[in-house]
């Protein structure tokens, strides 16, 4: 099953070989990383005992199993938790960001959390698991899936803070510029779940915690054997957490965030001691990574040579305003058609890691996007110099910022387009309002939840110049 819903209409128009070519890679990448397989793949129960990797749990000394889990992918790994245990899941509670028709769960409760922004539903959901923690003992055992996204949508203020003000703090830090390490300190050390703080619940109660987890995190190496436990998992809900009160007071100064920021989040952070840090480390849990933002440029790699056609992987630590990536990408392919430097044309560009959009004031907001459309509506522009050049952009897990959008897919054609049917790319990008402007020239590109969570995921196909 396509994960790309509307794969048949991107093809329809523009440089159809060259959309054919990264759609087609893109779908079989995305179908590889889908984390319901992944976990398939490595757990499975044998009567009483749950094998995981090289691993082994005797459920009937349990006496109660919990499952919690939030992030965008929470859908199907949640799914094949629930599947896979039965009916030896005494409950289990899953923050999702978009619930599906498909999804289906016996012994799951799913509750539709608020992303990038929290919400109230998350909120109560995750008042339900530090409830469930809380009144847990040592014969317990929870399994937790997350993936990105679950600072949001697992959201909990401490209680010097309410939840309109970690809304309103998100806000302001999506918009400051700062990267995503340096909003997470801030994040982090307002929760009461995230930054570790749930892992840090549980251990308290006595309870044992196996995790499952989706590093979307910029600079984790690929992947290996994903059965053998993941000896160096670090942050989110469930695990420790590299960030300090330090560097979280450094992100306000930084930024300048001191009068941006409701009052309650910097006096609180401000005034915070120690015994507000989040944990550093979890020497009895046990932790399986499904997947890292390097592996969407790993498959995909493999994908286009199984295809036939020559790929490389320029970077799997991309950052930085996303139409200054457009650009440059769109610089890259002219270099490639024109010198054959780096590589030479025909061939498959990769990359992935997390480009951001800085927003200074609302103001200036005129419609809706996301960093994988405003790449995609910056390439479009330069491209028009890159005859048959196709730049693929998405969120991978399916939305791309404040859209159902999962991203964007622009040709060297795409520009001629827009201006025919009165579309200008230039105030889309000044307006924050590609959405609008790439749906107008059906170059959105949407696929719903893909069971991943890998940050932006690239693919930039030049083809060889014509005689």
């Amino acid at each position: 099953m396509q994960k790309i819903r509307n794969f048949e209409a991107l093809i329809s128009h523009g440089e159809t070989d060259s959309r054919r070519v990264v759609l087609e890679i893109a779908d079989k990448t995305l179908q590889r990383l889908d984390a319901y397989n992944r976990i398939r793949s490595i757990a499975h129960l044998e009567g009483d005992c749950l094998h995981i990797g090289t691993q082994t749990w005797d459920l009937s000394k349990k006496r109660h199993v919990y499952l919690v889990g939030a992030g965008k992918a929470c859908n199907a790994m949640a799914a094949a938790l629930d599947e896979i245990l039965g009916d030896h899941l005494s409950k289990g509670i899953a923050i999702v960001k978009v619930a599906e028709e498909g999804d289906v769960f016996r012994n799951t409760d799913v509750y539709v959390g608020g992303h990038p922004l929290p919400n109230q539903t998350g909120y109560e959901a995750s008042l339900k698991m530090l409830e469930l923690a809380d009144a847990a003992g040592p014969d317990d055992l929870f399994i937790a899936v997350i993936s990105g996204g679950s600072s949001a949508l697992m959201s909990c203020p401490v209680d010097r803070i309410s939840l309109q003000d970690e809304i309103e703090a998100t806000d302001v830090l999506l918009k400051s510029g700062a990267g995503i390490y340096e909003i997470n300190a801030i994040r982090r050390h307002i929760s009461q779940t995230n930054g570790g703080m749930l892992a840090k619940r549980i251990q308290a109660s006595g309870a044992e915690l196996i995790g499952f987890g989706i590093s979307d995190a910029v600079g984790n190496p690929p992947t290996g054997d994903i059965g053998i436990p993941y000896r160096n998992y670090a942050s989110t809900p469930i695990g420790p957490d590299r960030t300090t009160l330090a560097d979280a007071r450094r992100v306000i100064a930084d930024y300048d965030l001191a009068d941006r920021l409701p009052p309650s989040v910097v006096r609180y952070l401000m005034e915070a001691g120690d015994d507000c840090e989040t944990p550093k480390a979890f020497s009895a849990n046990t932790y399986y990574v499904l997947n890292t933002v390097p592996d969407s440029c790993v498959y995909a790699k493999e994908v286009a040579e199984e295809m036939g056609i020559t790929a490389h992987i320029l970077t799997s630590f991309l950052e930085g305003e996303s139409r200054d990536a457009g650009t440059f990408l769109a610089a890259l392919a002219r270099e490639v058609q024109a010198y054959g430097n780096p590589f030479p044309a025909p061939c498959v560009i990769l990359s992935s890691g997390e480009t951001t959009t800085k927003i200074p004031e609302n103001s200036v907001i005129e419609g809706h996007g996301g960093p994988s459309q405003e790449l995609t509506a910056s390439f479009a522009i330069t491209a028009p110099k890159a005859p048959g050049a196709c730049m693929f952009s998405v969120d991978s897990e399916g939305t791309d910022g404040t859209t159902p959008a999962a991203g964007g897919l622009t040709d060297s054609a795409s520009y001629e387009t827009a201006v025919d049917n009165g579309v200008s790319l230039h105030a889309a990008l000044r307006g924050h309002s590609c959405y609008e402007a790439l749906e107008a020239i059906g170059d959105t590109v949407f696929t719903g939840n893909t069971g991943t969570n890998l940050c932006d995921f690239n693919i930039l196909y030049v083809p060889r110049l014509a005689d």
